[in-house]
């Protein structure tokens, strides 16, 4: 054995002694400690807040959108979709048109609620996969409409499910027109303002701030 291996691993040894012994720390103190996210503070009993789970609304109502195969009209041809309601019971034919007006009202009686977008519509030359893309599309849009807390419940909707006439497009404007939109008829309307959050000031500056460090994050990546 080399003279010199004793003493080097006793030098060793002491200096790993003198080295301080990390203290072991639960995961549970690490989430104590860790800062809670900057929340708006709602007030409580707040009626704007949704009350539903995601399984109560999904139990709303189920809409299916199939495609006619055959294309309708004498001159200008166009398809033709069959859209079923498990809740209503119904099953009616819609052109992509009377989706756009049905849209149309929404935004019109509902201008502060983010109603669902639809696909677009191609004049010339839809090919096959185009058609049922927008199909599939219909049917998330009417879904989503379906399953609203509030749209679920107005007569626009139950009339674009259930009407079986051949003026539907007329029968949904004049639904609208009727009552005019939400505000109007809304009794907490008048009493938007005492739901505000007490920080809504603070929180709205947080959000532009971090708004503007990614706006200039993001220049930077683009810069280099």
């Amino acid at each position: 054995m080399h003279p010199g291996l004793p003493s080097a691993l006793t030098c060793s040894c002491s200096l790993t002694s003198d080295l301080p012994t990390p203290q072991a720390i639960e995961p549970q103190a690490i989430v104590q400690q860790a800062p809670a996210p900057s929340r708006m503070q709602m007030p409580q009993g707040n009626p704007l807040l949704l009350s539903h789970t995601l399984q109560e609304l999904l139990a709303r109502d189920t809409v299916q959108v199939e495609l006619i195969p055959e294309k309708k009209g004498l001159f200008l041809k166009h398809v033709e979709y069959e859209v079923s309601s498990q809740r209503f019971k119904s099953s009616v034919y819609r052109r992509y048109n009377d989706f756009v007006v049905f849209q149309e009202m929404l935004l019109h009686k509902f201008p502060y609620r983010m109603v669902p977008a639809l696909p677009p519509k191609r004049m010339l030359g839809a090919d096959r996969e185009f058609i049922e893309a927008r199909r599939r599309a219909l049917k998330r849009f009417v879904n989503l409409v379906a399953r609203h807390p509030l749209f679920s419940e107005d007569v626009v909707l139950k009339l674009f499910l259930s009407f079986s006439g051949s003026d539907v497009q007329n029968k949904l404007k004049e639904s609208a027109q009727c009552v005019g939109d939400e505000f109007l008829n809304c009794k907490l309307a008048t009493r938007a303002k005492d739901f505000l959050p007490a920080d809504i000031q603070a929180q709205f500056a947080i959000s532009r701030e971090l708004i503007r460090n990614i706006y200039n994050s993001f220049h930077k990546l683009r810069d280099r």
